[in-house]
């Protein structure tokens, strides 16, 4: 078995700091969760939601998945989008995706027949509603890039589509950015949003 001791001790030299920097800060945590945000961004371990913000623990509500995905059949990502919505009455929503994803990465190859390749089928899906438009882009890398900017988009209008959201009793705004694992930067892809389409069913008529 690995030992792990050293990531314990880490925690408690971070507790015992966030305590020095700011007394009875985890007492405020335990009492309630009130986050602004909610982030929709991927599981990549390069791209830690809070820390890239700049914000502390208990500001963002955080749902992660491969290639930050809002899929209508995933109970999953609904029922945190629905508790976000319903109980934490967030007000902004965040899907966040980052460059060179691996998720995409394997959108834009041929299926190896792994369990992955299942749920990228959703990003293969949209590279092949754009296949024009990256087909004009004349490296892999290049069309990586474009891929994850088209698959944040999609996925903003696949939030703003859904059931869950449409039945909000509030005011919501959903963002859809982009970050940068090569210079800690993020991206704002929000008015591009308007130029794709969503790809899961809609319940506009």
């Amino acid at each position: 078995m690995s030992d792990l001791s050293h990531l314990l001790a880490n925690n408690r030299a971070w507790a015992a700091r966030m305590e020095r920097a700011e007394p009875g800060f985890f007492r405020g945590l335990a009492s309630q969760q009130t986050p602004r945000y909610l982030w929709i961004g991927c599981a990549d371990s390069r791209v830690p939601a809070n820390e890239i913000i700049g914000l502390p623990p208990g500001e963002v509500f955080v749902h992660r998945n491969v290639a930050n995905l809002v899929v209508h059949s995933d109970l999953n990502c609904l029922s945190v989008l629905d508790y976000a919505l319903s109980v934490l009455h967030i007000t902004d929503i965040i899907v966040c995706g980052h460059y060179n994803c691996g998720g995409i990465n394997a959108a834009l190859q041929p299926s190896e027949g792994r369990i992955v390749d299942h749920w990228i089928r959703h990003v293969r899906d949209i590279a092949k509603h754009y296949k024009a438009d990256l087909e004009r882009l004349t490296t892999t890398a290049e069309q990586n890039h474009r891929l994850c900017e088209l698959n944040v988009a999609v996925q903003v209008v696949h939030v703003r589509e859904s059931p869950v959201l449409q039945a909000a009793r509030h005011e919501v705004n959903v963002h859809g950015w982009i970050y940068d694992v090569a210079d800690g930067r993020l991206q704002d892809l929000t008015p591009m949003v308007e130029e794709v389409r969503a790809l899961e069913p809609s319940v506009r008529v």
